[in-house]
């Protein structure tokens, strides 16, 4: 692992869940507290299809980054990269480009500790301590490994829905214009998080995570408001979608056995030129 910058000290709190630890539960992990199973045993009564979106979504992670290798994509920039499980970026991409160069970017301190501990011996990875929002912060640091000049696949999959609307360029959509700004003709922007057309749903997972994180928690969105997040991109076919439409491996399910609660919306744009 490259030497990354890593200005902040957090200590683990276990008195409140962690979006990161309770991902990592879904997911089946063992890296999480009775605090997160908790906090999981009632995100379950609100959104029963939660466990099956988890492993959608790690699923559309390695179906995307796997794409982008195949395509010539040889940088990865990992937004909110969670816990260690099987196939993380580094893994898929370097399946297919062994030189391929991932950054991943995360403050929660059990992600880092692990992530740190996981990639020791990989050059050609960095892990930063920045919160997402610091995008000029992780364009200086990742520079240590990443050529800016050359095309990145910036990566948000299922995390924008952890920040909170503003009326500045830490908002979800201004932080996406504010990163395709920065990147060259030929990079790619992949964006997803959980949507619902249920207000019931929506409200109560938005009050409930924010209640058990602490306030650490942005909200569940609609599609329209996702779709502004595209507006500077071209968007790749098959254009957005519940993310298990984007080019499956085998026939997605048939409609009678998705999730009726929310899915995970979004997809795959290029930066224009």
């Amino acid at each position: 692992m490259a030497n990354g910058e890593n200005p902040q000290t957090h200590l683990i709190d276990t008195s409140k869940a962690s979006a990161a630890r309770m991902y990592d539960w879904l997911l089946g992990g063992t890296e999480n507290y009775e605090v997160d199973r908790a906090a999981c045993s009632v995100l379950l009564k609100i959104a029963p299809s939660t466990q099956q979106l988890a492993r959608t979504n790690r699923d559309f992670l390695r179906r995307v980054v796997r794409n982008l290798a195949e395509r010539g994509v040889t940088q990865f920039l990992d937004h909110g990269s969670g816990l260690p499980t099987q196939d993380n970026v580094h893994e898929v991409a370097q399946r297919v480009r062994p030189g391929a160069k991932v950054v991943y970017v995360d403050n929660d301190p059990m992600v880092l500790a692990h992530a740190r501990t996981s990639l020791d011996d990989n050059e050609n990875t960095m892990v930063l301590d920045y919160d997402m929002r610091c995008t000029h912060n992780i364009k200086r640091a990742s520079q240590a490994l990443l050529n800016w000049e050359e095309p990145i696949a910036v990566l948000f999959v299922s995390v924008l829905h952890c920040l909170p609307d503003t009326d500045d360029e830490r908002d979800p959509a201004a932080l996406i214009r504010a990163i395709a700004e920065q990147l060259v003709p030929g990079s790619y922007m992949v964006i997803c998080q959980l949507v619902s057309d249920d207000p019931v749903v929506r409200q109560g997972v938005t009050k409930l995570m924010a209640d058990v994180t602490g306030g650490n928690w942005g909200r569940v969105r609609e599609t329209h408001e996702v779709r502004r997040y595209f507006d500077p991109l071209d968007i790749e076919d098959p254009g957005l979608v519940d993310v298990i439409d984007w080019r499956p491996d085998s026939a997605p399910p048939p409609t009678q056995l998705r999730p009726k609660d929310w899915v995970e919306w979004g997809g795959v744009g290029r930066i224009r030129g």
